[in-house]
C-alpha cells in the first residue's frame, strides 16, 4: 500500500484527519478525549466489539460515530489507530488488508501495542512486509482502570510516545502519526523495534510482572487480611499496577517473552546477590546496592529531566535560573564556605581504590562531586552519604572496581573526566566517559596523548574532545613526561595511571600547579616524591584507607574575599580555608593590590595547610599580575576581574590562555559582562587589561543583564559585582552554580546582599 496524501506539517495537520480508532478502551478512549481537548476538528470513528462501549463513547462526545464491524467503518478514513491487545492485532490487520484497497486506499496505519516485534510479525504475516504507510508506535502511559469510561484527556500530556518506524516508511505517514501524538501533548521519540522491546521489558513489563507476583503471593497467605490492612504507602505505590488489565498483560508477557525472560534473569541474579548478602550479614554489599539504587534514582531523573543533580538532590528549583542582585549592600560576617571541590573529587577516587573504609568530612555536596560519587557507585563501590558533608567509602582496592553498565557521566566536571581517564586506564575493563554539553567542548587531547605514550588505547571525539573511550587491559609502562602546559589535572591523570604502570612515572611541569593529588596519595600511604619541578611515583603500590577532613574551597572563598575587598566598611572572616601553596594565587594577588588580608589560626589538617582568612576593606590598586601567580589562581580570575574593576588604575593579566578553555571562554565572557556594566577594558589573546574606577563615594559601574553562559564562576563573580553597582545586575543561566557552591545564594544574603532567584522573569 502507498500513501497519496501530500505531506502535512504542524499541529493543525491532524485536525484534517478522519480518524478510526480500533478498540475503544482506556488507551483508545483517552486518545479521542485528548484530541477533542486539543481542538481536533476532524472526524473520529471508533470500532469496538462491545456495542455499549461505542454508545458510551458517543454519549461522552469522544467519537462521532462507530460500530462493531470494522469493514463497515473504513470508508473515507485517512488514519487508523489499532488500540487492541497485541494478540488481536493479526486478525484486525487481516480485516484491513481485505477491505482497505477499495474503501480507503490512502489510509495511514499505526498502533499502540507495547511489544513491537510481535506487531511487526503480525504485519509481515498479513501483508508480506510492514507496509510503507504503517508506523508502529507505543504511548508510554496507562492506568489500572479500563474501558472508555476511564478515558482521560490528560493521559498523554508530557508523556512519551515511542515510534518504531521501518527504514522504508513514508515520510508523510511518519509526520502525520507524530503530529497526532503531539496534538495530545506527548513527547514523540523514535527507536528500533528491538531496542524498544528490550527497554520496555525492563522498565514496564518486569515491574508489572513483579507487582502481580507479589500481590498474588501475599494474597494467598493465611494472614493476608492483616498484610493488606497494615500495608504502608510504599507497598500500595508499588503494587498499584497489579490492578491493571490481566488479559492485556498476559498478552504482553507472551508476546515479549524473550526480552521479559532476559530482564527477569537479571533481576533474579540481583535478588540472589541480596539474599546472599543478608544470609552472610554482608553489610558492605547491602549498603552498596541500596545506596547505588537510591542515588541512581535521583541521578538518572536529572539526566532525563535535564535538571541539575544538585537540584534533584536538595530539592532546588529546576530549569532556567536567573539572579537579580540589587546594588549595594554590606559585606560583614563570619562564615564557612563549602569543602574544596578538587579535594572532594580526589577523596572519593582514592578512597574507592583504597583497602578499608575511608571517612570524609567537609565533602562538597555539589553537582560535580556528586557525579563522581555516582560513577564509583556504578563501578560497585559502597558509598554512604553524603550527609551534612560526611561520606563513608568502603574501598575495593586497586583492582576491585567492576565494569559499569554504560558510559560514566561526569556532568560539567573537567577535573573528574581527566582524573578518571588516568584511573580507568589501569582497569581490566573498557569504559567510556561522557559529560554535559559544556564539557563535550573542552580539550581532552592533553590527557589522551600522554596516556597513549604509556600504552593506553584511548579514543576521543573529533578535535580530541569528549566522550573518551578507554580500552582496558593494556599493560601500562611508566613515562618521563614534560607537560607542555601547567595543568594539575593532567599531572594528576598521569600519576593515577602511573600507579598501574610498570616502572616509574615522572611528570615535569613548566610552572607550579596545585598538588592535592600528591599530598593525598602520600596520605593514603602511596609514596610520591618531588624535587624541583618534577614529581614521580613507582607503579604497583597500594592505598590504605584513612580519614580526610576536606578544607573549605579557596575558589569558593574568593567571591567573599573580593566582596570584602571592594566594599567600604566590609569585614569578613572565612573559616577553615585551604591555603595550599599551589592554590594561594588569589591571596597573593589581592595582597599585591593592597587588600587588608590576614591569615589567622594557621594549622595543618590531613597534610593540607588551612587557616581562617580575615579581610577588611582597603582601597585597591591596579597591578600587573605576576605571570608566576597565574596558574596558582586560574579558577579565581572571574572574581579577580571584579576586584580589578573596582581598583584605582589598570590591572593587566597575561599568560592566562587557559581561561579560554574552561566551562566558557572566561576571558571573553567576563569582558562581555564588564562591557555591559560600563567597565573599560581591552582583551588580548592570553589576558585582559581592566581599567578600574576605584572610588569610595560613587558606584564603580552601572547595572545590566549578564549572560553567564552557564558558567558558575561567571555567574557568582557578577553577583558579587553588585556591591558596587549603580543598578540591578540580572544574571542569566545560573543553574550551574550548584556544581561548585550549592549554598552560594544563602551566604550572599547572610553577608548583607539582596539577591532574588527565579526563572527568566525574575
Amino acid at each position: 500500500m502507498t500513501v497519496l496524501v501530500p505531506g502535512i506539517e504542524g499541529r493543525s495537520a491532524c485536525t484534517e484527519e478522519r480518524l478510526l480508532i480500533v478498540g475503544l478502551g482506556l488507551i483508545g478512549g483517552s486518545l479521542a478525549a485528548a484530541l477533542r481537548s486539543s481542538g481536533f476538528n476532524g472526524q473520529i470513528v471508533a470500532c469496538d466489539p462491545n456495542a455499549d462501549e461505542v454508545a458510551l463513547g458517543k454519549e461522552m462526545g469522544l467519537i462521532d460515530s462507530g460500530g462493531t464491524e470494522l469493514a463497515e467503518l473504513l470508508e473515507n478514513v485517512s488514519m487508523a489507530v489499532l488500540a487492541v491487545p497485541v494478540l488481536a492485532m493479526e486478525s484486525v490487520m487481516k480485516t484491513l488488508a481485505g477491505s482497505l484497497s477499495a474503501a480507503a486506499p490512502n489510509v495511514v496505519i499505526t498502533d499502540v501495542g507495547s511489544t513491537k516485534a510481535t506487531v511487526r510479525e503480525c504485519a509481515e504475516a498479513v501483508f508480506g512486509c510492514v507496509p510503507s504507510n504503517m508506523v508502529l508506535g507505543h504511548p508510554i502511559a496507562g492506568s489500572e482502570k479500563s474501558g472508555v469510561s476511564a478515558a482521560n484527556p490528560s493521559l498523554y500530556l508530557n508523556h512519551k510516545v515511542i515510534l518504531t518506524p521501518e527504514p522504508d516508511v513514508l515520510l508523510d505517514a511518519l509526520v502525520r502519526v507524530k503530529t497526532l501524538w503531539q496534538a495530545c501533548g506527548a513527547e514523540v521519540l523514535q527507536m528500533s523495534v528491538e531496542r524498544h522491546d528490550q527497554v520496555l521489558a525492563r522498565t514496564s513489563h518486569l515491574p508489572h510482572l513483579l507487582a502481580f507476583s507479589l500481590v498474588d503471593t501475599l494474597a494467598r497467605q493465611d494472614e493476608r487480611l492483616d498484610i493488606f490492612r497494615y500495608a504502608a504507602g510504599g507497598f500500595r505505590d508499588f503494587t498499584r499496577i497489579a490492578g491493571s488489565d490481566p488479559v492485556m498483560w498476559r498478552d504482553i508477557f507472551i508476546a515479549n517473552r524473550d526480552a521479559v525472560l532476559s530482564s527477569l534473569d537479571d533481576f533474579e541474579a540481583g535478588l540472589a546477590r541480596l539474599r546472599q548478602a543478608i544470609e552472610c550479614g554482608d553489610s558492605d554489599a547491602l549498603i552498596a546496592t541500596f545506596d547505588r539504587a537510591s542515588h541512581a534514582r535521583h541521578y538518572f531523573d536529572t539526566l532525563l529531566n535535564k535538571t541539575s543533580y544538585q537540584a534533584e538532590y536538595h530539592m532546588q528549583p529546576h530549569g532556567k535560573v536567573t539572579y537579580r542582585v540589587r546594588p549595594g549592600g554590606q559585606a560583614q560576617g563570619r562564615l564557612r564556605v563549602p569543602g574544596d571541590k578538587s579535594m572532594s573529587h580526589r577523596s572519593i577516587m582514592l578512597g574507592a581504590l583504597a583497602e578499608g573504609v575511608t571517612e570524609v568530612k567537609g565533602f562538597l555536596e555539589g553537582e560535580d562531586s556528586l557525579a563522581t560519587l555516582q560513577a564509583f557507585r556504578e563501578m560497585g563501590v559502597a558509598i554512604e552519604g553524603p550527609h551534612q558533608g560526611r561520606v563513608t567509602i568502603h574501598g575495593v582496592g586497586m583492582h576491585g572496581l567492576k565494569p559499569p553498565a554504560g558510559p560514566l557521566y561526569v556532568g560539567n566536571s573537567g577535573t573528574a573526566m581527566r582524573l578518571f581517564a588516568g584511573l580507568l586506564a589501569g582497569q581490566a575493563f573498557d569504559s567510556e566517559l561522557t559529560g554535559d554539553e559544556s564539557l563535550t567542548k573542552r580539550p581532552m587531547g592533553r590527557v589522551a596523548d600522554p596516556l597513549r605514550l604509556m600504552g593506553v588505547a584511548i579514543d576521543t571525539a573529533e578535535g580530541g574532545r569528549p566522550p573518551l573511550k578507554i580500552h582496558g587491559g593494556a599493560a601500562l609502562k611508566g613515562i618521563d613526561y614534560d607537560m607542555p602546559m601547567a595543568s594539575a589535572q593532567v599531572k594528576s591523570c598521569l600519576l593515577l595511571a602511573g600507579m598501574y604502570a610498570e616502572g616509574e612515572t615522572r611528570v615535569r611541569e613548566p610552572a607550579p600547579t596545585r598538588d592535592h593529588t600528591e599530598r593525598m596519595l602520600n596520605g593514603f600511604g602511596y609514596p610520591v616524591s618531588r624535587e624541583g619541578d618534577t614529581c614521580w611515583l613507582q607503579g604497583g603500590g597500594k592505598l590504605t584507607a584513612g580519614t580526610i577532613d576536606v578544607p573549605s574551597d579557596i575558589s569558593s572563598a574568593t567571591f567573599f574575599l573580593v566582596a570584602a575587598a571592594i566594599t567600604p566598611g566590609a569585614d569578613i572572616t572565612l573559616e577553615h580555608v585551604g591555603i595550599n601553596p599551589t592554590r594561594i594565587g588569589v591571596i597573593n594577588i589581592l595582597t599585591l593590590m593592597g587588600a587588608d588580608l590576614t591569615l589567622e589560626n594557621e594549622r595543618e589538617v590531613g597534610g593540607e595547610p588551612v587557616a581562617d582568612i580575615r579581610i577588611r576593606y582597603a582601597p585597591l590598586n591596579g597591578i600587573d599580575i605576576p605571570v608566576e601567580q597565574v596558574p596558582l589562581a586560574i579558577d579565581e580570575f572571574p572574581a579577580l576581574f571584579i576586584a580589578a574593576a573596582n581598583a584605582r588604575g589598570t590591572t593587566r593579566l597575561r599568560g592566562a590562555e587557559e581561561l579560554r578553555v574552561k566551562e566558557s571562554d572566561r576571558i571573553q565572557a567576563m569582558a562581555d559582562g564588564l562591557a555591559t556594566l560600563g567597565v573599560e577594558h581591552t582583551v588580548v589573546e592570553d589576558g585582559i587589561d581592566i581599567i578600574g574606577n576605584g572610588n569610595d563615594q560613587v558606584p564603580s559601574y552601572g547595572g545590566g543583564r549578564i549572560d553567564s553562559l552557564g558558567d558558575h564562576r561567571i555567574a557568582m563573580a557578577f553577583a558579587i559585582a553588585a556591591l558596587r553597582a549603580g543598578d540591578d545586575i540580572i544574571i542569566e543561566d545560573c543553574a550551574n552554580v550548584a556544581t561548585s557552591f550549592p549554598d552560594f545564594v544563602a551566604l550572599v544574603q547572610r553577608i548583607g546582599m539582596s539577591i532574588n532567584v527565579g526563572g527568566d522573569n525574575v
